[in-house]
């Protein structure tokens, strides 16, 4: 029986940016049904983290209102679909040269870290800059955010290319 370690330190590799795209995408809408999950579960207007979203692009005016709005809809999944693409890329720029996509473990774990991460990005340092985003804090926006933080990292090394792979 031979036994294989691999070495996480950097190599070289570039991560596969479109692939990473694609899993941003995916773990979004992931997010988002999860989102609407926690929303339903704890009798909150489903309504109210779409405003929250939208109105970074709307601005805050957005947040004066509740209720349905294709207009805060539509700007508030273009914003959520456009940041998880970014954020995947990240990861996924963070993955390929350390090689952490090598087994499925390290990659979960990889993701898990960076949702967390994430989450604290979002709900303590960019509350300075926005801080409407601060009655979002929680458990279940954490969970939210390691849930997409696995999926993305998930996704990206399920689609990864053969040829990008070292």
């Amino acid at each position: 029986m031979e036994l294989r370690l691999h070495s996480h330190r950097w190599i070289p590799r570039q991560a596969d940016m479109v692939v990473a795209a694609i899993a941003g995408f995916g773990a979004g809408g992931i997010l988002m049904l999860a989102e609407l999950a926690f929303s339903a579960a704890m009798g909150l207007d489903p309504w109210r983290a779409p405003r929250l979203i939208a109105a970074l692009l709307m601005g805050h005016e957005v947040l004066q209102d509740g209720g349905y709005s294709l207009s805060v809809l539509t700007s508030a999944l273009i914003v959520h679909y456009l940041l998880g693409m970014a954020f995947a890329m990240v990861l996924a720029a963070v993955i390929a040269p350390f090689r952490l996509d090598s087994s499925l473990g390290m990659v979960l774990m990889a993701g898990f870290m960076f949702g967390l991460l994430l989450y604290l990005f979002n709900f303590y340092l960019m509350t300075s800059v926005l801080p409407w985003f601060v009655e979002l804090r929680g458990g279940y926006t954490l969970l939210g955010h390691v849930v997409f933080g696995m999926a993305a990292a998930f996704i990206y090394r399920m689609l990864e290319r053969p040829g990008r792979q070292a």
